[in-house]
């Protein structure tokens, strides 16, 4: 007999009752186990990599759990279990034949942040979520915003696809007043029902191209973001396919199209008049004036200031405003936030060369913005190009190059467009070895001159050399030091 799903929308109903596999044991499946066992749900925990530690918690939980060669493709214990839900992280492909007989047997499939909207209500006061996406930007936006609304002196919390767990931040005791979301093209998929208060699609470009499939799938997946928004849908007036997005949505009633920009700000929109930036969108007179948030020099604060932050900040003003955030606090927050690591970071200046790590750039929009910014560039390029090509921000930007160095397991393609879009420029292709970032600075230095950028945006993902994007920039840092003996 199927389930009323409807039944299960609130931290007090009868959770007990369902039966939910959860696909994955990472961050978010663990805290889908950890959550549901709470609940008194029956749980089967299916994950072929997985820490000793979580299995020992989950040992602790009493929660059954598939691991290793057992819990690859479709485990019989599956089928035995007989569930009533599947719960997967959403990096999981949709071909994976767990899900796919899930589908055929048309038992729902959820993510972390589905189990969230319906649980939001553990505390007296359920938190407002404010949703961003977009290709490029969600993490220094969602960051922001969520740093203006604690600066009023409320209680804020970045999660989603940054920060903790969505459901830790559910579960939080005293409870939150909101939720700034980042969801990944990969959690849209899946997601099913959320009213966000606020939501923001930064921008659209080429990205995932191999796990969406197309282009069109990958912003079709983008736009659900603005689905049943209730007060503010933000969107960038520099890129018409997250206008078109708004254009398309089906929100509550009531909810306003507010457009952010680097450029003047016209009626409903925030952007700067010269080094100013403006509220044009939630004032009472938004025809004839506009109110004062912060200036360009605030902005530099955060770090190097170029069109792609001053974008941002313009996006988290305009999510920030539509939640009634003072421009006091909006501007204090601004004057004293701070980057990540290994976005738009300056590494080392010396004898008039930047050495700027922007290792955070996985995709060639990302490593766009890099570019952007910057003239005279030796720029350290390549990775796993993720199915995207790169050969348009190749073209695009190839004024600004002096030099390429070219790393990572897919140069061939990053090289043959370089060749054809940049033929001017110098051309350094870096073998694979554990010396590789080692090799790119090294030649980096013989050929940077005063006035020069050594720039790391590799606009690809970093797993074919490195750990992650945070080691590829760690050790780039690192050479950098070393090298020009500087600390």
């Amino acid at each position: 007999m199927k389930k009323d799903y409807s039944l299960f929308n609130s931290w007090h109903s009868n959770w007990s009752e369902l039966k939910v596999v959860v696909l994955g044991l990472g961050v978010s499946g663990f805290s889908v186990a950890d959550t549901l066992a709470e609940l008194g749900s029956k749980l089967l925990v299916v994950s072929e990599d997985a820490e000793a530690e979580l299995l020992d918690i989950l040992d602790v939980l009493d929660v059954e759990h598939i691991t290793g060669d057992q819990a690859e493709g479709l485990p019989k214990r599956v089928i035995e279990f007989e569930p009533d839900l599947i719960i997967t992280s959403p990096g999981v492909r949709p071909e994976h034949p767990l899900l796919q007989w899930a589908s055929s047997r048309e038992i729902p499939i959820w993510i972390d942040v589905d189990l969230a909207w319906r649980l939001r209500d553990k505390t007296a006061k359920a938190a407002d979520w404010i949703a961003v996406t977009g290709t490029n930007g969600k993490t220094t936006t969602v960051q922001l915003v969520e740093a203006m609304i604690q600066t009023q002196g409320l209680r804020a919390i970045a999660c989603g696809n940054i920060g903790v767990p969505i459901l830790d931040a559910i579960r939080d005791p005293v409870g939150l007043d909101a939720l700034v979301v980042e969801l990944s093209s990969f959690q849209l998929h899946y997601l099913g029902h959320i009213e966000p208060f606020a939501s923001a699609v930064l921008n659209l470009a080429n990205d995932h191209l191999d796990w969406h499939g197309s282009f069109e799938v990958y912003g079709e997946t983008k736009s659900k973001i603005y689905q049943n928004t209730s007060v503010a849908c933000i969107y960038n007036l520099n890129d018409l396919a997250t206008e078109k997005m708004v254009e398309n949505a089906e929100v509550i009633e009531g909810a306003r199209a507010v457009a952010f920009t680097t450029g003047l700000p016209s009626r409903s929109q925030v952007g700067f008049v010269e080094d100013i930036l403006c509220d044009r969108a939630f004032i009472d007179d938004r025809a004839n004036s506009a109110l004062e948030i912060a200036t360009l020099e605030d902005l530099s604060q955060i770090g190097v200031l170029t069109p792609h932050l001053m974008a941002n900040v313009a996006a988290a003003t305009a999510l920030a405003r539509a939640y009634s955030i003072s421009p006091e606090s909006i501007r204090t927050a601004i004057r004293t936030f701070k980057l990540d690591a290994h976005r738009m970071e300056l590494v080392a200046e010396v004898n008039g060369v930047s050495w700027i790590d922007d290792s955070k750039a996985t995709n060639p929009h990302a490593a766009a913005a890099s570019l952007n910014s910057f003239e005279n560039i030796i720029w350290i390029v390549g990775g796993l190009l993720k199915g995207v090509d790169i050969s348009e921000v190749i073209e695009s930007y190839a004024g600004r190059l002096k030099a390429a160095i070219v790393i990572g397991l897919e140069r061939e393609n990053v090289l043959d467009s370089l060749g054809k879009h940049a033929p001017g420029i110098q051309l350094i292709e870096i073998d694979n070895s554990d010396a590789v970032m080692h090799d790119a600075v090294k030649a980096a230095l013989g050929l940077a001159k005063t006035g020069d950028t050594v720039l790391l945006a590799p606009a690809a993902a970093s797993m074919d050399q490195f750990k992650d994007y945070a080691d590829r920039g760690r050790k780039f840092a690192e050479q950098v030091h070393f090298q020009l003996g500087v600390s």
